[in-house]
């Protein structure tokens, strides 16, 4: 930064030689050169002005030979002769002014060399473990200056603060700088002005970490306090694993710092995610959850009202929210439950972040709602997920206007150690790819890691970005407090035992200041365990009397009251007159939009199907769903790799100008609700984590994700088990999230067939979430108006089509969406024979289904019913039982599927259907199984034997030659 806010940063790197050209060119005429070497010249001038600088013979003859080379964008025109003329009454000494120039050009080297790599000599790791060396480009001798020159004044020109200084101020400048306990990495960075906003608080000989007395005892009280509340767990629950934070105690007044300058800068709601280490000491000292919760807890009780349910969770993962207030500003806190799968909350935390942020309706500025992520050093360093979630710091739909990242950084990874888990020098390297700045502090110095996250708030709300603070420190106990670390780290674990705790450290530097005695220290300690000795004693009697979950945004929602049961359905039908307005809305090309052809044809063929009634497909029937809710003010936000054309060409829910490339959506002119459609990221892991946040936060919009292919949702595995299926049980956390999932034999091979049905199936209990597999149009149109018009969330896990998206039977009629009309679990035959004449029932779900009615009408089959199971979980018993009892002819049931035996809905079926029988009284007593052998892989990648395997369960679904069945599907 040079004098009076001039930028010098491209004195950095030029040759002395074309420095001195390019003065002489400036002597001549000062308009000649560039505005900015104009005003480092006259600086130079300014500091080193004086006689012996005049010399006879200036200018030279041959000016032009000077400026051979130069680069041309630096210089004006060659000044012209009466101007040189003008100049040449005053000439200077170049030989002075040059080493000048040279001397000065070093030292801004000298300089950048500190902000780059300077933070690789901080003094950061407490155990001194880190055998760094001064590097040597930090050094004076390597830029040249040695001897008297470390103290020959030289021209800065405002950077750092000055403008001059000798080289050891320089140096004695930038080491308190860059190498005390905060190193900073930010000239990664490329906008201009995040470096100056983070130079301009990190640089110049005023620049300490500064506390008020009253402020260095508040920091030393939080980390006493720490340290006492997890030896007060060591001393009431030995044995027990808390997964504490001792070795990291200094992250607790750092995080207070968080919501105090937050709340100065604008923010009013932090949503938190971390792991275990430390959770239970951001719960009760930073989230201010009673103390008496957690000792409940922990002698085995329930935070929850025992007429809730549940299964709940270990102490370590739970969640909890609050609300604190710091100079009068109350800002709201959650912390969102996590499992033990690593940085698995991550996207979660962004999502609902990003949800509250939309629903404040400022979508633009995000500034009240702050993230902050609190990671392992191994895990931050070895997940991938840290990745997809920084990744979605820029992305539109994604952006969350910042997060916080706070490592706490054990330098180990359960025994694993730093060298062994990755290849780079610090576990944050990974966040230089989307330029965040990164603080890396001595935990032992908890002003510095306090000062680290008020630079760290301040620079978030200043420019919406991420940024990361790397707290060096160490785990006093190992993994869990029951681990013996020693037997994989011998070494560290004996410089930590022999090393002070954090509290210990920094009283003693407060007492050499004169801040605090040892009476403080001794009175802060005692009194704080006299308040948990208190909360221990009123744990015995503590009984919890309401639980948070229908809260806030979900006010008005619950649990429904006949768990287990399908009856829970709702009219989703809509009115004739919104049915025509949305026809119109989807159809209406706006006047100056150019578009695609054969998006032309498209909306042509659904203006006919407005206009007979007849003939609606998927997409058309999605369409509807969603503006149907829109305009009674829900939202609608669906995201996926393809989401706004849709995998398969037939969404089209964004239309691009064919010559400007400007989207138009149409469902954006429905009033009253908000409707998103977001291509996303090459994730699923991430985006379906990102998602799932986003409908814990508001349930009043329908939140869907679409996998590319139904497969790829195995990227996203844990988000599925660990959230999607368990997280009402565990942490009473409802959900309304849709996933969408492309699904069906085709013969495409094993990777895009089949959504792996079976393992959702598997996850289903305890009434957790719904899995369907809609044949029709009209079904998919009320199951998805279902979701939101209910009084409670349930996940809904989406079986897709492909080949139905345009198949001709899978249609649907005006009528069926209109009014009293609503979603239906298991559809009948529709062109079967009558109930009392059925002998062979055909029982399933999903694609199968017009492959078996086009096989039985083509054989002229007249007592054969082929009946789809619209929604396999919750199982429609009820439903099923009724259509049984009125089938009084049938002699045999079967189960019929695509997939392979020990794949798709079979072995979850089977038991259901069996009980529906017996409820029945039907003559069968259990249902025969016609599908595909099982098999390793889920699907063949051989068009021949995918033909001749359908055509065989087909066959054998309907009791047909299995011969003449392939030689049919064949022909088809």
């Amino acid at each position: 930064m040079g004098i009076e806010g001039q930028d010098f940063s491209f004195v950095e790197g030029a040759s002395p030689s074309f420095v001195e050209a390019l003065y002489r060119r400036y002597v001549a005429d000062p308009t000649s050169v560039d505005a900015g070497w104009r005003a480092w010249f006259s600086g130079l001038e300014a500091v080193h002005d004086g006689p012996s600088w005049k010399r006879d013979n200036w200018p030279p003859a041959d000016t032009d030979a000077l400026t051979a080379g130069l680069d041309p964008t630096q210089m004006a025109p060659a000044p012209a002769a009466s101007k040189r003329d003008a100049r040449a009454s005053a000439p200077v000494d170049s030989d002075v002014i040059a080493r000048a120039a040279a001397d000065s050009i070093r030292a801004q080297m000298l300089i950048r060399t500190y902000r780059v790599r300077g933070h690789l000599a901080a003094r950061l790791d407490p155990l001194g473990q880190s055998k760094l060396e001064l590097p040597a480009d930090l050094m004076p001798e390597y830029h040249g200056f040695s001897g008297a020159d470390l103290d020959r004044p030289i021209y800065l020109g405002g950077t750092l603060g000055l403008d001059y200084a000798t080289v050891r101020e320089i140096v004695a400048i930038l080491t308190a700088n860059y190498c005390g306990s905060v190193g900073l990495e930010y000239m990664h960075i490329s906008d201009v002005e995040e470096r100056r906003f983070l130079q301009d608080r990190m640089e110049g000989k005023d620049k300490e970490i500064e506390f008020t007395p009253e402020g260095k005892k508040a920091i030393l009280s939080k980390v006493i306090q720490a340290e006492q509340y997890e030896a007060f767990l060591g001393r009431k629950y030995v044995g027990t694993k808390r997964f504490g934070l001792d070795g990291g105690e200094a992250m607790i007044p750092a995080l207070e710092a968080v919501i105090k300058y937050g709340g100065q800068y604008g923010v009013r709601e932090i949503v938190y995610g971390m792991a275990h280490r430390g959770r239970l000491n951001v719960l009760a000292n930073v989230m201010a959850k009673p103390f008496h919760v957690i000792f409940h807890e922990f002698s085995g009780g329930s935070a929850n009202p025992e007429d809730v349910g549940g299964s709940g969770d270990v102490k370590y993962h739970l969640g909890t929210s609050t609300d604190r207030e710091f100079d009068g500003i109350s800002v709201h806190m959650s912390l969102v439950p996590n499992p033990s799968h690593l940085e698995a909350v991550n996207p979660v935390v962004l999502g609902k972040a990003r949800a509250q942020h939309m629903v404040q309706d400022e979508p633009g500025t995000h500034g009240r709602v702050l993230p902050v992520l609190i990671h392992g050093d191994a895990a931050f360093a070895g997940q991938g997920i840290v990745w997809e979630c920084l990744s979605f710091s820029g992305i539109r739909g994604y952006n969350t206007g910042g997060c916080i990242h706070f490592i706490i950084n054990n330098q180990i990874g359960f025994t694993t150690s730093p060298q062994y888990a990755r290849s780079s020098p610090y576990p944050s390297d990974v966040a230089k790819g989307v330029q965040a700045p990164i603080f890396h502090v001595n935990g032992d110095d908890p002003e510095a890691v306090t000062f680290a996250c008020k630079m760290a708030i301040e620079f978030r709300q200043t420019f919406g970005r991420d940024i990361v603070i790397d707290m060096w420190c160490y785990r006093r106990f190992g993994h869990n407090e029951g681990d013996e670390p020693s037997f994989t780290q011998p070494l560290m674990y004996e410089r930590i035992r022999k090393h002070p705790k954090v509290s210990a450290v920094y009283a003693e530097r407060l007492k050499g200041e004169g801040v605090v005695d040892d009476a403080f220290v001794e009175k802060a300690g005692a009194d704080f365990v006299a308040l948990l000795d208190d909360e221990f004693a009123a744990a015995a009697s503590y009984k919890a009397n309401k639980a948070d979950w229908f809260t806030g945004r979900w006010s008005g929602l619950h649990k429904p009251a006949d768990s287990g049961s399908e009856h829970r359905e709702v009219n989703t039908g809509i009115t004739a007159k919104l049915f025509d307005s949305l026809g119109r809305t989807l159809t209406t090309v706006p006047e100056g939009l150019t578009i695609h052809k054969t998006l032309g044809r498209i909306l042509d063929a659904k203006r006919a199907m407005f206009k007979s009634g007849k003939g609606f497909d998927w997409a058309t029937a999605e369409a509807l769903a969603f503006g149907a809710l829109l305009s009674e003010g829900y939202g609608v936000r669906l995201s996926g790799q393809d989401s706004g054309r849709g995998t398969f060409s037939q969404r089209h829910a964004v239309w691009v100008d064919q010559k400007t490339e400007a989207r138009y959506v149409p469902l954006d002119q429905v009033p009253h609700g908000r409707f998103e459609v977001l291509d996303s990221p090459l994730s699923e892991f991430g985006v379906l984590g990102f998602e799932y946040g986003y409908a814990l936060a508001d349930p009043k919009t329908l939140v869907l994700w679409e996998a590319q292919f139904g497969d790829f949702a195995n990227g996203a595995q844990v988000i599925i088990d660990q959230f999607v299926a368990s997280s009402e049980a565990k942490w009473l956390r409802a959900n309304g999230l849709v996933m969408l999932l492309p699904h069906g034999y085709e013969g495409q091979g094993p990777e895009h067939s089949s959504a792996r049905l079976e393992r959702f199936l598997q996850l289903c209990a305890s009434d957790n979430m719904q899995v369907a597999n809609c044949t029709t149009p009209a079904n998919y149109f009320h199951i998805l108006r279902r979701q939101n018009l209910r009084t409670f969330r349930k996940p809904l896990v989406m079986m897709t089509p492909k080949s139905l998206l345009r198949h001709r039977l899978a249609v649907s009629d005006a009528d069926a969406f209109l009014d009293d009309s609503g979603f239906r679990t298991i559809l009948p035959d529709p062109s079967g024979p009558a109930d009392k004449a059925v002998r062979r029932l055909v029982l399933c779900s999903g694609k199968v289904a017009y492959d078996l009615i086009e096989a039985r009408d083509a054989a002229a089959d007249e007592d054969i019913a082929i009946v789809r199971i619209e929604q396999l979980y919750p199982f429609p018993c009820d439903a099923l039982v009724a259509l049984l009892k009125r089938l009084t002819a049938l002699e045999n049931v079967v189960w019929c599927q695509e997939e392979p035996k020990n794949n798709g809905a079979w072995f979850f079926v089977e038991p259901l259907i069996e009980q529906c029988l017996k409820q029945a009284g039907t003559k069968p007593k259990r249902a025969r199984y016609a599908g595909r052998a099982a098999s390793a892989s889920p699907a063949t990648g051989l068009m021949k034997r995918h033909l001749a395997e359908q055509g065989a369960l087909i066959a054998e679904a309907l009791g047909h030659s299995v011969r003449e069945e392939i030689k049919r599907q064949k022909k088809g």
